[in-house]
């Protein structure tokens, strides 16, 4: 019996948490709180991600809807023919039969940003279809969102409270 007894104290002095093998014990506690807010907020992003990803992996990398379509279709016009091109453009699908003046009549920052997206990417030697940037561009901006809500959220409340509105 006192053997056991011995071996068991011996046992549970010598033995360690998770914490100490992988190294997250020698962490000061500001430290851990920090680690623990962004895996809260990584995770957080990776199902903001996934959520508006699934439609895509459902269904391929299609553009289902009118409003979507349309702006890969001017996204398209403005990534081949240039921002002074598409701003004077006149669509003479849109709108059927009158028409519409694109440069007069929507707000070109999604364009300008898939754009800009597709250009870099290509900069980057990466081929990628403008399509398929119009399609994963929800899904990052998601994953944006999150961080943005975090932060806006921390600001007004407190680091907490920016966690649970981030999820």
């Amino acid at each position: 019996h006192y053997y056991i007894t011995n071996n068991l104290s011996y046992r549970m002095t010598k033995s360690r948490s998770i914490l100490d093998v992988i190294g997250l014990n020698s962490l000061s506690q500001a430290k851990k709180e920090t680690l623990i807010q962004m895996t809260i907020l990584s995770v957080a992003c990776i199902l903001a991600f996934s959520a508006r990803l699934f439609s895509v992996l459902r269904f391929e990398s299609v553009i289902h809807e009118f409003d979507p379509y349309f702006n890969y279709r001017t996204t398209k016009h403005l990534v081949e023919n240039g921002y002074y091109d598409f701003h004077n453009w006149f669509d003479d699908r849109a709108w059927y039969p009158l028409g519409r003046i694109i440069g007069g009549t929507i707000y070109p920052g999604l364009m300008v940003t898939a754009s800009a997206f597709f250009h870099f990417l290509n900069f980057l030697n990466i081929t990628i279809d403008i399509r398929n940037v119009c399609v994963f561009l929800a899904p990052l901006f998601s994953s944006f969102t999150v961080i943005v809500v975090y932060f806006l959220t921390k600001e007004v409340k407190n680091a907490g409270a920016g966690l649970v509105a981030a999820l």
